[in-house]
């Protein structure tokens, strides 16, 4: 899946929201849907023309404080110019062109990444007549639409794929010239990545090198562990800079979106003091969605006070409850400063790691599923009786499965969680989505 990048910027009221929620539903485009996202989600995973990007909307950070809202808006422009690969500033017809909409193209007019200037509410001629003004805001590219419609946004997605190249090739190989492991180490800020990352590098002898920053501006660093090969992504190192502060939390959701299309596992970081938060079932839903293998690593547990025997096991079962219905994820306790238990947590991510790419022979997985099935056979549909006759593993990079059926639209969700259960309790793919499609036989 593509690591291509797309903020949308400008000021409040604009229908940048409006925008994103209308450029993810376009064509159903959410690659698939996990429960626990929050409703106010920013960012999201679009498809146009077989092209994936990631989409992230800059409204939700905006304050709602007047007299502090240049400043907040000019550094979430900032970030995203630093961050984004392509940048949608929208402008709003209704309004003409105001001061805000003036420093703000200032500001992009003077970067190095692509921007698609984007007048939206243009639902009828006259305001289309007016938004010809938004040309002297001097963009080349410039895209009148109506998000509330959908109209014109198809024009500005056929655009913005062609800046959507080709996947690059990893340069990060074992001695074989096969692609090494690759594990993210993501979370909120101050979730403890750097210490762990220090943790690890600094316990461990066995480093060879560090590999360059890709050009997705993540380093990675090449580690060997209990006889095994892989690389570490380190979304960690978030430069200290002027004006992030507030938008800390925007900067490293960026970083660890890029991180994540990198990555084979990703390893999040939950703050033991905070639980998890909406903000980590955010992060959680969308590694699902994009079907990397997770490990949740819950951080600074040496500083719960009052452990009892139950405790880690109370605190896992309200992080579960959060993700569901993808609960079939390790969870394991650490400190990173302590050292306990990181090295566990490494295990973890490498026993993830052969879980995804773990292939089921087809004569093993039908003896096995075609029993469950006869077992508790699909509900009914319309009057007739559904049969499953056939099962095979798809050849993808997620483990998915094919079962094919005489009424294979009669099978409802509740029943295909009922197979990817049964398929979990056979077959090890903890920490890995599993993704189960119904086809015609």
């Amino acid at each position: 899946m593509s690591g291509f990048t797309v903020a949308i910027v400008g000021r409040p009221n604009v229908g940048k929201s409006t925008l994103f929620n209308r450029l993810l539903e376009q064509r159903k485009a959410i690659v698939d849907d996990q429960s626990g996202v929050t409703r106010d989600r920013q960012y999201g995973v679009a498809d146009w023309n077989g092209k994936y990007f990631n989409l992230i909307d800059t409204g939700g950070f905006v304050a709602e404080s007047e007299d502090v809202f240049e400043r907040e808006i000019r550094k979430q422009v900032h970030i995203a110019m630093e961050e984004a690969d392509l940048i949608l500033f929208v402008c709003d017809t209704t309004t003409g062109i105001t001061g805000q909409d003036e420093d703000m193209a200032h500001v992009l007019r003077r970067s190095t990444k692509p921007v698609l200037l984007v007048v939206n509410k243009v639902d009828n001629s006259e305001r289309a007549l007016y938004a010809t003004e938004f040309y002297s805001l001097g963009f080349d590219k410039t895209f009148f639409l109506s998000s509330l419609s959908g109209s014109g946004t198809g024009e500005v997605l056929d655009e913005l794929v062609t800046y959507i190249k080709e996947e690059e090739v990893s340069l990060d190989l074992d001695k074989d010239g096969n692609p090494l492991p690759k594990f993210a180490i993501i979370g909120q800020p101050n979730a403890g990545k750097s210490t762990l990352l220090n943790a690890l590098i600094n316990q461990e002898r066995t480093i060879v090198s560090d590999i360059a920053g890709t050009t997705r501006d993540t380093i990675h660093t090449y580690y060997k562990l209990f006889n095994k090969e892989f690389v570490l992504i380190d979304t960690a190192g978030i430069r200290k800079k002027k004006n992030v502060h507030e938008d800390l939390e925007f900067y490293s959701v960026i970083r660890a979106i890029k991180a994540m299309d990198e990555a084979d596992v990703c390893m999040l970081l939950i703050d033991a003091k905070t639980g998890m938060t909406a903000q980590d079932v955010s992060i959680f839903s969308l590694a699902a969605r994009k079907g990397k293998g997770i490990v949740l690593l819950v951080n600074k547990w040496d500083l719960v006070d009052n452990k009892e025997t139950n405790t880690a096991r109370d605190f896992e079962k309200g992080i579960k409850e959060k993700i569901e219905p993808f609960t079939d994820v390790p969870v394991i306790f650490i400190s990173a400063l302590d050292k306990t238990r990181i090295f566990q947590g490494m295990e973890k991510a490498l026993e993830v790691y052969d879980n995804r790419n773990r292939r089921i022979t087809t004569s093993v997985l039908n003896e096995i599923m075609l029993r469950e099935i006869e077992r508790y056979p699909a509900p009914m549909t319309r009057g007739y009786s559904v049969k499953i006759k056939f099962v095979q593993q798809v050849p993808t990079a997620v483990p998915s499965f094919a079962f094919f059926a005489n009424h294979p639209d009669g099978i409802k969700e509740p029943y295909k969680n009922f197979l990817e259960n049964k398929l979990r309790s056979h077959f090890n793919f903890s920490g890995v989505p599993v993704r189960i499609f119904m086809r015609k036989k």
